[in-house]
């Protein structure tokens, strides 16, 4: 089975899953009871962290109500990261893909932190 699992019914055993039940390792930044950060391992910038939610959540279009402490956590982890990363001066971009024609590849709801170089525009025109 690939570790890049697209069965939005089976997202504890997609690689994001496994990080979180630790039965895989990864490059951990931070952990709480709510969110894991650990480093990309196909980065795309310099600095390509994950941000993941402990609890199993396919999309973002799955998200509900229950999951806004979560979420919010999310974002105030990848800030606080962002800056320990040295990058609080120059910017960053956090995305969320969702989807196919979003390009989320993972279906476990996941936020990336980029940066330490200039990123070029979200979408080309």
């Amino acid at each position: 089975m690939s570790p890049f699992n697209n069965n939005e019914a089976d997202t504890s055993e997609t690689v994001f899953g496994k990080i979180v039940r630790r039965a895989i390792d990864a490059d951990v930044v931070y952990r709480d009871e709510l969110v894991t950060a650990f480093r990309d391992i196909q980065p795309r910038a310099p600095v390509h962290i994950l941000v993941i939610p402990n609890k199993t959540i396919s999309t973002m279009d799955d998200v509900s109500e229950d999951d806004e402490e979560t979420l919010g956590r999310m974002l105030r982890v990848a800030s606080d990261i962002a800056r320990n990363e040295g990058l609080g001066e120059e910017g960053y971009r956090l995305i969320i893909n969702c989807k196919e024609h979003g390009g989320q590849e993972v279906y476990y709801l996941h936020m990336h932190i980029v940066g330490g170089t200039r990123l070029g525009r979200m979408i080309a025109q």
